[in-house]
This record gives C-alpha cells, sequence and structure tokens, in this order.
C-alpha cells in the first residue's frame, strides 16, 4: 500500500471509530435519561425602579426595609429549607403546588419570597386616573361589572383579611376571581382553599404599610392603585 493511501486509511479508520464511540455515548444517554435538573432556588429579584419611586402611595423607608429586609428573609429561609429537606421540584410553581408535603417554615418562606417577587414587578411610579385598558379591561369588566366595582370588591378582600396575608385577582381559566389568603400562603398552593394564577397581588401585612399609613390599612389600599403596573398584569392575564 503506498504512503498517502496508507494515511488516508488510517485517518478514516480513526474518523470512523471516533462516530461509532460518539454514537454509542449518545445512545447510552438515551437510555439513563437526560441529566437531572437542579432543585428550584429563589433568587433576589432586581428592581426596575428607586424605593422613592413608589411615593406618596408607599413611602421609601418602607420599601427599603421590605426589600431588604423582609424580602430578602424570605428568600435565604426558603433556600435554606429547600436543601435540608431535599426538595426535587425544579420550579417555583411546581414547589407552591404541592407545598404541604413539605414544613412549616418552607410554606412560609417560599410563599413570601414568591408572593413579594410577583408584588414588586407590579408596581410602577404613581400615575393619575391608573387602570387597566384592552382585553384586561374588558375581562374585568365581564367579571365585575365595572372597573370601579372590581376596586371595591377587591378592596373588601384586602380590608377584610384579618391580620396578616394578601389580597389576590386571579385567573381561573377564562374567569377572574379575587379573594385573600393569610399568612404568605397564595392561590398557587394546594393548601389554599381560594384558587387561580394570580396576576395582582397586594401585600397587607402590616410591615407593608405600618410606617406610613399606622392602622390606617384603607387608605394604603386606596393609595395602590397610583402605583399598578396594569401592563404587567395585562401581560400575566394574557399568558
Amino acid at each position: 500500500m503506498k504512503t498517502s493511501n496508507r494515511r488516508t486509511f488510517v485517518k478514516s479508520s480513526v474518523l470512523a471509530a471516533a462516530a461509532v464511540l460518539l454514537a454509542g455515548s449518545t445512545m447510552a444517554g438515551s437510555l439513563v435519561g437526560e441529566p437531572t435538573l437542579a432543585p428550584v432556588k429563589f433568587e433576589i429579584a432586581k428592581l426596575t425602579y428607586q424605593y422613592a419611586d413608589m411615593e406618596p402611595a408607599i413611602d421609601q423607608t418602607t420599601m427599603q426595609i421590605h426589600y431588604e429586609k423582609h424580602y430578602s428573609a424570605y428568600v435565604n429561609n426558603a433556600n435554606d429549607a429547600i436543601a435540608a429537606e431535599k426538595v426535587q421540584e425544579t420550579d417555583a410553581k411546581k414547589l407552591l403546588a404541592n407545598i404541604s408535603k413539605y414544613s412549616a417554615k418552607l410554606r412560609n418562606n417560599a410563599g413570601g419570597a414568591y408572593n413579594h417577587e410577583l408584588f414588586w414587578s407590579l408596581l410602577r411610579k404613581p400615575t393619575q386616573n391608573n387602570a387597566p385598558t384592552g382585553d384586561l379591561l374588558t375581562a374585568i369588566n365581564k367579571s365585575f361589572g365595572s372597573f370601579e366595582k372590581f376596586q371595591e370588591e377587591f378592596a373588601k378582600a384586602a380590608a377584610g383579611q384579618f391580620g396578616s396575608g394578601w389580597a389576590w385577582l386571579v385567573k381561573d381559566g377564562n374567569q377572574l376571581k379575587i379573594g385573600s389568603t393569610a399568612n404568605q400562603d397564595n392561590p398557587l398552593m394546594d393548601v389554599s382553599k381560594f384558587k387561580g394564577t394570580p396576576i395582582l397581588g397586594l401585600d397587607v401585612w402590616e410591615h407593608a404599610y405600618y410606617l406610613h399609613y399606622q392602622n390606617k390599612r384603607a387608605d394604603y389600599i386606596k393609595n395602590f392603585w397610583s402605583v399598578v403596573n396594569w401592563d404587567q398584569v395585562a401581560k400575566l392575564y394574557k399568558n
């Protein structure tokens, strides 16, 4: 065999062997399944605004303490509990849907982490006559009669939540519903009697308003409407 032909033969043989090994490796991977996804881990959500941007509806000091102290504690404690309890769920919604399997610590802190991340995303600088438009407004009018009646019903849910908790607007199938949950529970949890996918939430824990409003929760609820990011609510409604 000539030298050039021998080199060609050797090169071809090596490439063929590599292809066989690669195919075998790929086949082995398909037999054992895809790599296991990592368990859910909460991250501190980055704000798209400054603490003072919510004034006068929500004061700067409350925003800072709420975000840096309360919210960060929920995230850290949730992640500690996830590791300690060997959680296997790979995303937050799956975890919340099975929260009854886990401890009160994980329930409270995973709920707190999720609820607050949603809450931050639903805020914007105060705007006069702030209201939804388009398909979201049509859905609100259909479900509650008018935007004003929706506000009244939501305010009742927020004011009527005894002690700490949240008021919610949720999408349940094609229907919009209003309700509330205690502590850091939310409508995604299997332990919650009120079910649905949250598209608007209001934190009515005292730490969310007490520095500015003291015991006047109704004033806090009233001023909340000026800082609702209806564009974000509409995206959640659509998705």
